[in-house]
């Protein structure tokens, strides 16, 4: 007789534990087969007119432009627009809890152009800007911080003060900064609106497409 024959028949208690190792098993190999589901990034603009895109026709503001930009380079990625017109970094500061999501991957704080404008101390859009990175710190939310420069007409020694903002607050922060929102748009009535400030859907490509890298780069610091 063969000793396949004379071997005792299993327990119980044995093909119990022979069952179970089995199901462990293929549970392991088929979670490790299925690809894991990524979640869609959040980014969110935080802004003012600048990137609310007053002027422009539907999907052709910077969020829309970036998000369609970002896509086709292979991320899965919504760009929230929360750019109000008018908005100076006080005004983003008093709504960030509300516009900013806890649940957002990444930031864009595009503000400070309205304070420029209305020559407001710098030092107090200094202090709210300060203040929206420290929220967003707290998040642990990778933040990239759009700069601005003053116009000339407002003399020498509120341009220093005013265009040495964000750099300062980049270095302190640790945030990516973007030393000039309207950098190759300013000043050039190609990609410029009639009122000489805002860009056209032409001027917001311009914007892209040179503000794209740095952008990518505050992606790659996300959770996911």
């Amino acid at each position: 007789m063969s000793d396949f024959l004379k071997a005792k028949p299993l327990s119980y208690g044995h093909w119990r534990a022979i069952v179970h190792t089995l199901a462990l098993a293929t549970a392991f190999l088929v979670a490790g087969a299925a690809p894991s589901s990524a979640k869609t990034m959040m980014l969110v603009v935080l802004g003012d007119s600048l990137t609310a895109g007053p002027g422009l026709k539907p999907g052709k503001a910077f969020p829309d432009q970036l998000q369609a930009a970002l896509r086709a380079k292979g991320y899965d990625v919504d760009v929230v627009n929360a750019g109000v017109s008018g908005d100076t970094a006080a005004d983003g500061l008093a709504r960030y809890d509300w516009a900013v999501p806890a649940d957002a991957s990444a930031l864009i704080v595009e503000l400070g152009a309205n304070d420029m404008l209305r020559g407001l101390p710098p030092e107090e859009t200094e202090k709210a800007l300060a203040a929206i990175l420290d929220k967003a710190a707290a998040a642990h939310l990778p933040t990239l911080i759009a700069g601005m420069r003053a116009a000339p007409n407002l003399g020498a020694d509120y341009d220093r003060a005013f265009d040495a903002i964000y750099p300062a607050l980049a270095k302190a922060s640790g945030a990516i900064l973007d030393p000039f929102f309207l950098d190759g748009v300013a000043g050039d009535p190609k990609v410029n609106q009639p009122d000489g400030m805002h860009p056209t859907a032409a001027g917001v490509a311009v914007i892209v497409k040179r503000i794209l890298p740095s952008v990518e780069d505050l992606l790659r610091r996300t959770k996911s």
